[in-house]
């Protein structure tokens, strides 16, 4: 009787380069969907974040009923709406990465947007009007006063919606994007192995989190004054 262990390890390539990393015959990969949503979701929770600051109302309420009404609706919703209506907006059929993609970026980005809020808001306001008092626009202060100093204080709170994003990565396989458990499900039809595959996947899960968790510690550390 084969063991658990061995149809892991008969099964490893395809569920770690084809499934976790987005290497082989299908579109897919955890890493491939999570690495570009985590970048695109935090710029775009830049703007929305200094957005819900700005003075102007026709920007700061926009900004605000985006990020309240994201935050309000299912990740898994947003999904099977890209899935299921923007194809029939378009007339064409959108690929499982794309579709997944703009889901995670769009929905984080409301989350990411509030952490970006309260990291600027964490930075003393005298900070800002010694930067004035100095002669640098409001760009200027932004750039290089506030944002510095609020960048270290969002450090957790990004890093904990970091890891969120990443595990909620597994959401894009109910529309048969290939990531780390889609690729699980396959092999589980062949196999027939449920436990042994999906504690392999928790494992995955858990080690790139805790090491995106120690990693943060340890930039947090290095920015810290001695």
């Amino acid at each position: 009787m084969t063991s658990d262990v061995e149809i892991i390890w008969r099964n490893l390539p395809f569920l770690m380069v084809q499934g976790f990393l987005g290497f082989g015959n299908f579109v897919g990969g955890t890493l491939r969907l999570a690495i570009p949503a985590i970048v695109l979701g935090f710029l775009l929770g830049i703007f929305i974040g200094l957005g819900r600051l700005a003075p102007q109302r026709w920007i700061r309420i926009p900004a605000t009923l985006y990020v309240e009404f994201f935050r309000g609706v299912p990740l898994v919703m947003v999904i099977f709406w890209l899935w299921i209506v923007v194809p029939i907006v378009l007339r064409r059929p959108i690929p499982e990465f794309w579709v997944a993609l703009s889901a995670f970026v769009i929905f984080e980005a409301a989350y990411l947007g509030e952490i970006v809020r309260a990291g600027v808001q964490s930075v003393a306001r005298g900070q800002v009007e010694a930067a004035t008092a100095v002669g640098l626009t409001g760009a200027q202060t932004m750039r290089h006063v506030v944002l510095p100093q609020a960048l270290k204080n969002m450090i957790p709170s990004l890093v904990t919606q970091f890891i969120v994003l990443f595990k909620d990565t597994s959401l894009a396989s109910i529309i048969g994007f290939m990531d780390l458990t889609k690729a699980a499900q396959v092999v589980n039809n062949r196999e027939v192995r449920p436990f042994a595959l999906y504690l392999f996947i928790a494992v995955v899960y858990w080690i790139c989190t805790y090491s995106m968790s120690r990693y943060a510690r340890h930039v947090e550390q290095r920015l810290s004054p001695a």
